[in-house]
């Protein structure tokens, strides 16, 4: 009985694909910039808005490109506020906050993720109780203690409440108890470091990636603040970006593509903060991943 051989592949040939089969990846990012065609919409909007008239904003079928009248409308921005002034105060409120809530979330959550102390379960389900609470119910109380204290009309009355909330320790405190193992702590302190040195030495480098995330957050929501500011800054001098922008709201109408032109101005520092943080965030996870 005769054996047939079978004749060896060719070198570099490449393999048939069955006509049946597709490759369902090729079909993911379809509805991905679907989304983000949806999502960046609004910034679009705010383009074509802040770069047309006012009467544009009104014709029928509206207009969808860009206008010719970005200047003018930049133009009386800033000839009816103090818009760098007021900028100016929003970007001293925003980076204050954004650097004492990185820095006490990080390490209270450090403390809850990793230390026991006597009622630690019960200050965790506390801080998540407030957490759960409408903002709004603390405005009164946190208006009064800010005119006990004289820093109604101060930026003071902006940082120092919002110097750590509950959603970055829970945030964090997430993080660390699945980025850092038991053991590198029980070498830290064997080889002598308190609870400052682990936190500045073997926590800090091994987190960056969750503080950017939070970094970012909170940069924007300090930005974008607007009702407690309303409230508790009188002083013109010392008025946020948001609430100045609400003074282009007169009694006499109002200017949509002059508040659009100032909306657009007015997310330029969010963006660049976005691209430089986030930068740092994808950095930070692969280098991560890496270890």
């Amino acid at each position: 009985m005769a054996l047939r051989t079978v004749p060896p592949a060719t070198v570099g040939a490449r393999p048939r694909r069955s006509r049946g089969v597709r490759n369902p990846a090729r079909w993911a990012h379809v509805p991905l910039g679907l989304t983000a065609l949806v999502l960046l919409f609004p910034f679009y909007w705010t383009v074509v808005m802040a770069t047309n008239t006012n009467a544009d904003f009104y014709r029928r079928p509206p207009e969808v490109v860009p206008g010719t009248h970005l200047l003018d409308n930049v133009s009386s921005v800033l000839t009816s506020l103090n818009f760098f002034g007021s900028m100016a105060n929003t970007f001293i409120v925003a980076a204050s906050v954004t650097v004492l809530v990185l820095f006490f979330d990080s390490m209270a959550a450090f403390a809850f993720a990793k230390y026991e102390f006597p009622g630690k379960r019960f200050l965790f389900a506390l801080m998540m109780l407030f957490f759960m609470l409408p903002a709004q119910l603390s405005t009164v109380p946190q208006f009064i203690t800010m005119s006990e204290l004289g820093w109604v009309g101060t930026l003071q009355a902006l940082i120092v409440p919002a110097a750590a909330n509950a959603f970055g320790i829970f945030w964090m405190r997430q993080y660390i108890a699945s980025a850092i193992p038991d053991e590198i702590l029980d070498a830290a302190t064997v080889d002598g470091c308190g609870f400052f040195r682990q936190y500045l030495l073997v926590v800090l480098p091994v987190i960056r990636p969750g503080l950017a995330f939070l970094g970012i957050y909170t940069f924007v929501a300090a930005w974008n603040d607007y009702v407690w500011p309303l409230i508790v800054l009188v002083n013109p001098d010392m008025l946020t970006l948001q609430v100045a922008l609400s003074q282009l709201n007169t009694t006499r109408g109002t200017d949509y593509a002059v508040v659009m032109a100032g909306a657009l101005m007015a997310i330029v520092p969010l963006v660049v903060v976005f691209l430089l943080f986030s930068k740092q965030f994808v950095a930070d996870s692969v280098k991560g991943a890496v270890r």
